[in-house]
């Protein structure tokens, strides 16, 4: 992805890929998310977020949410383990508003007691609501199981008690630890000047201070295997099989995604699919999951099904595993699965936001972002061997991690 980058003198980067398009999306990522939070902060990071945009030096609540959406544009954001994102789509005449909106809400943004305990019960009802959804909780649950006793585990919404005894200076404490303009990436997609792009970033961000914290982040211990079933006022037995898995750094990391998208990742034509849902009808959503983590990662199955026929469909999901292990996939399959994975890439570009967020992501990790041929070539530059051998380290059955929702009886 060709892409353009000017390095302000504390640190922020603002990075720009030109598109022909009257509408441009941006973001501003931060290199900080529900991991960096101290014990007994669960939550914090996810709420920091709700409060940006809140109030300011500046503007009150009306004034933020109305000052983009007046334009008919679209601003919103979230949190994950490592970052916070702040973004929006807009039309083409609109992008100094928006950084002059997102400068204030990022770094001027005053947690004012009265919207703070507001948004606490907002949250903590978002809690609630997600519990109630157990394709969803499951997620949380497992890996918690994973990561035990390690911030990585830990669920980025916090828990009602967490989020009830967060105070105003935690927030602001938070902010101070973490949100380092060194780690902080401004990005825009859209048909501009280079130059307009950085002249907007030095006015509007150039005056923020320097900010060189030095992240804390703990490295989890390996897992070593298990099961855990949990009873629930639910009508489906959900169930996810996994295992800690390659960093966004590890050289086996497109090997495993491209095993990871043969085995249930998007289409109807993967693997877990064909087997389990279009040859024996035993679930309706069957998908598996690899997220990769600056220094650890996730893989997972999940699935859910009738409480009779979940025995089968674990025995379905470990038997794939178990191929994958045993049998080295033929020059014909390696290279269809190729094809087929690079053609998702090629598409998913035309998500311009997703690509601007990525390409994001990819600047605060790494320091440079693969353009599509050397993506490409990554790809077809994994052998049948490499998969064999990632499928029995991460496969590996013996340390796999089980948990299943069942219904009460």
């Amino acid at each position: 992805m060709e892409y353009q980058l000017y390095t302000l003198s504390n640190g922020i980067r603002v990075m720009y890929k030109y598109a022909p398009s009257a509408v441009t999306h941006c973001c501003l990522l931060v290199n900080a998310g529900s991991r960096d939070e101290l014990p007994q902060q669960e939550g914090l990071a996810h709420f920091i977020e709700h409060l940006l945009f809140k109030e300011t030096e500046r503007r009150n609540t009306n004034q933020i949410l109305n000052r983009l959406e007046v334009v008919g544009a679209d601003l919103n954001a979230y949190t994950t383990k490592e970052y916070t994102c702040i973004h929006a789509s807009f039309l083409n005449p609109y992008l100094e508003r928006t950084i002059d909106l997102f400068e204030d809400i990022v770094f001027h943004s005053t947690f004012p007691e009265d919207e703070l305990e507001k948004e606490r019960g907002v949250i903590q009802d978002e809690i609630a609501s997600y519990l109630d959804q157990p394709e969803e909780a499951i997620q949380d649950d497992f890996e918690e199981l994973l990561f035990k006793d390690h911030p990585i585990g830990k669920n980025i919404l916090g828990t009602t008690e967490t989020v009830g005894a967060l105070s105003r200076n935690d927030m602001q404490q938070f902010i101070t630890a973490n949100y380092n303009t060194n780690e902080i990436i401004f990005a825009v997609i859209g048909d501009y000047d280079f130059k307009k792009v950085t002249k907007l970033g030095d006015k509007y961000f150039g005056g923020i201070a320097p900010n060189y914290n030095k992240k804390n982040r703990v490295t989890p211990n390996a897992n070593i295997g298990g099961s855990q079933i949990i009873h629930k006022p639910i009508s489906q037995t959900h169930c996810i099989i996994g295992n800690q898995a390659y960093s966004s750094s590890h050289q086996n990391k497109t090997g495993l995604l491209l095993l990871n998208n043969l085995l249930g990742g998007m289409g109807m034509s993967n693997r877990l699919n064909l087997e389990i849902r279009e040859k024996y009808g035993i679930a309706y959503t069957i998908e598996s999951n690899y997220t990769a983590l600056t220094d650890t990662g996730i893989f997972s199955i999940y699935f859910g099904t009738d409480a009779e026929k979940a025995e089968k469909a674990a025995k379905l999901v470990h038997k794939e595993l178990k191929k994958l292990r045993e049998q080295k996939l033929g020059t014909l399959q390696l290279h269809q699965n190729k094809q087929k994975f690079i053609g998702q890439i090629a598409l998913a570009e035309e998500n311009r936001m997703s690509l601007i967020i990525s390409m994001a992501k990819s600047l605060v990790d790494f320091n440079y972002v693969d353009t599509l041929p050397q993506l490409f070539e990554k790809i077809n530059n994994v052998t049948a061997n490499q998969l064999l051998d990632i499928s029995n380290e991460i496969f590996d059955e013996s340390k796999m991690m089980t948990l299943l929702f069942e219904p009460k009886q």
